[in-house]
């Protein structure tokens, strides 16, 4: 899905709103577009993180059982970095619900 109101957001792995323009600057029309398009997309996050959860206890259980210190390391520091993104994801699911709650003009 391409749109010219938002843009795909490689570490998160989903698009995330990028308005060029102040929201009144929007027609009622490309609010009530954008609006839609954030619904769509804000309602997929929760999928979004269930999957980093996964692969978070895949690698919490590999790391349980390893036993060489570097490996260990490396693991810790892919946990962390998914860890990051699902603390990134649930902040703009949170954050961003209110263009969702935008007044209509």
């Amino acid at each position: 899905m391409k749109s010219q109101f938002f843009i795909k957001d490689n570490k998160l792995g989903i698009l995330v709103p990028h308005l060029a323009l102040e929201w009144e600057q929007y027609t009622y029309n490309e609010q009530q577009k954008i609006i839609n398009q954030w619904e769509n997309i804000r309602g997929n996050i929760p999928d979004r993180i269930r999957e980093l959860e996964q692969q978070i206890n895949k690698k919490q259980e590999r790391l349980d059982i390893e036993d060489d210190f570097d490996i260990s390391c490396r693991l810790n520091s892919e946990i962390a970095e998914l860890a990051s993104k699902i603390n990134d994801l649930w902040l703009l699911y949170r954050t961003n619900q209110d263009l969702s709650t935008k007044p209509h003009q």
